[in-house]
């Protein structure tokens, strides 16, 4: 005889499949044997993420924005797309790759990853990657003590400034429009025009 039910059980939440969590040491020894040689990839709490398919808005506003910050701190200081170590404890299962940063010293100073110490300020342009890069990639930076996070808001026409990192996050985060000027903290003279990130 069927039995009326009282309640329904909840359905159990669907799991996602199992991933392989990578590592930095594991990352060389795949490129060492060639298997990235197609992609480029960065690693990111352990997991591989794509940097390729950048949209041409993407790419506009990255070398505006690379032209901007050289005329601030000159070009040798300012790279595009080089991998940073994080704070130690991130740094087995990250190998971030900014699309800009800025450094203390020259970028032919460097034999190796620039540390959080080195980095005046990191800038990462933002189309389909916003949600990644305001809440992986802030908390990322905030946990390595970086100073100033930038994130460049290609759809939205902003500029979103990070600063003041505390407990793995940035207890200033500012939105700046198109119509308004910041100066990086490393330079508080020179005032970046968000305008400036896009082209007329």
């Amino acid at each position: 005889m069927p039995t009326a039910l009282t309640e329904i059980p909840p359905r159990p939440v669907p799991l996602d499949p199992p991933r392989k969590r990578w590592t930095r040491a594991e990352c060389e020894v795949l490129e060492a044997s060639g298997l990235f040689e197609q992609e480029r990839l960065e690693l990111v709490d352990g997991e591989l993420i794509s940097k390729m398919g950048k949209k041409r808005p993407h790419v506009n506003s990255l070398c505006l924005v690379a032209a901007g910050l050289a005329q601030i701190f000159g070009f040798r200081f300012v790279n595009q797309a080089a991998p940073i170590d994080v704070a130690p404890e991130d740094n087995p299962t990250n190998e971030p790759e900014p699309d800009l940063i800025v450094l203390t010293r020259q970028s032919l100073c460097f034999r190796s990853n620039p540390r959080p110490e080195d980095l005046r300020l990191v800038v990462e342009v933002a189309d389909s990657s916003l949600n990644f890069d305001l809440t992986t990639k802030a908390a990322l930076y905030a946990r390595a003590g970086i100073i100033e996070y930038w994130v460049l808001d290609v759809t939205g026409r902003r500029l979103i400034v990070h600063r003041d990192e505390k407990a793995g996050g940035y207890a200033s985060i500012i939105a700046y429009s198109e119509h308004e000027r910041v100066a990086p903290l490393a330079a508080p003279r020179s005032e970046f025009r968000v305008a400036d990130a896009f082209p007329a």
